[in-house]
């Protein structure tokens, strides 16, 4: 698939068949988010697989969003290991993660999967139910599978702002 269609075709599925991607498919989408450009390369991200029964059931535990995925990527990063930007007051490890989840689920899109960036979640609950290290910080959960016949864009995906909108030359 060309990059163009996969970001064109790609939207936030909210209903999932429940059947289980093939693990070269998984495998794809986390080569994807490998090669993700982080802060002076300190690739601060982890990513955890959640697809059996017990992680899955945990991921139940934080979120109603899981809408039937089979399988749920729980996004985090390395606190300790994050570049400081210039006067301290931000720094890389929330951008990091984005980057590494919007190549997940771009990849997951043009491997013939689901996807949606789940937010609706206490990110400090995650880390404990899912007894995550203390130097991590979960930033996303990325449900991902196949989707359901009701699994369709929602009904506002394709309206977009005209770039005069979003966008200013300077």
């Amino acid at each position: 698939m060309d990059f163009a269609t996969v970001i064109e075709e790609r939207y936030s599925c909210k209903s999932y068949d429940g059947s289980a991607p093939a693990r070269e498919q998984i495998a794809a989408v986390l080569e994807a988010a490998r090669r993700a450009p982080t802060a002076k390369n300190l690739q601060e991200q982890h990513i955890y697989v959640c697809q059996s029964p017990e992680a899955l059931a945990k991921i139940d535990e934080i979120t109603p969003c899981r809408y039937n995925a089979p399988c749920v990527l729980v996004v985090a990063f390395d606190a300790t290991n994050v570049f400081t930007y210039p006067g301290g007051a931000r720094d890389s490890g929330i951008e990091d993660a984005s980057i590494v989840c919007t190549h997940l689920v771009l990849a997951a899109q043009n491997a013939g999967l689901q996807s949606c960036w789940v937010n609706l979640f206490d990110p400090a609950e995650a880390k404990r139910v899912l007894g995550l290290p203390e130097n991590e910080e979960v930033l996303a959960l990325v449900d991902m599978g196949f989707a359901s016949e009701k699994g369709r864009p929602l009904p506002n995906h394709f309206n977009r702002k005209e770039l005069s909108e979003t966008v200013t030359y300077l």
